[in-house]
């Protein structure tokens, strides 16, 4: 694996480290898993999906644009019962996690 300045790592090498280069069957399977789990897409898709803006779903649970904005794009984090308000009262769904062996 190849080192940077500093010998830092990127997260690009260990990527290719771990799970091959793009395009390997290895490394696509970990980038489809990846991508589904990512909260900020999930929430996204959803408020697409019931043709609301940023500005109008931030409106329905009394949070401003900036604040969904920023959960869609994986910057903050939000804690789960913010997640359940903004899914259940913003979006008219509901959440469900598990969790498997």
């Amino acid at each position: 694996m190849k080192k940077i300045k500093n010998s830092i790592t990127t997260l690009g090498e260990l990527l290719d480290y771990e799970y091959g280069k793009r395009g390997t069957p290895k490394r696509e399977a970990y980038e489809a898993g990846f991508e589904e789990f990512k909260l900020g897409v999930l929430l996204q898709q959803a408020r697409l999906a019931q043709g609301l803006t940023q500005e109008e779903l931030g409106a329905k649970v009394g949070k401003n644009k900036s604040y969904i904005s920023k959960i869609e794009n994986n910057i903050k984090e939000t804690r789960l019962s913010t997640l359940k308000h903004i899914v259940e009262v913003g979006l008219g769904g509901t959440v469900h996690i598990s969790i498997t062996f």
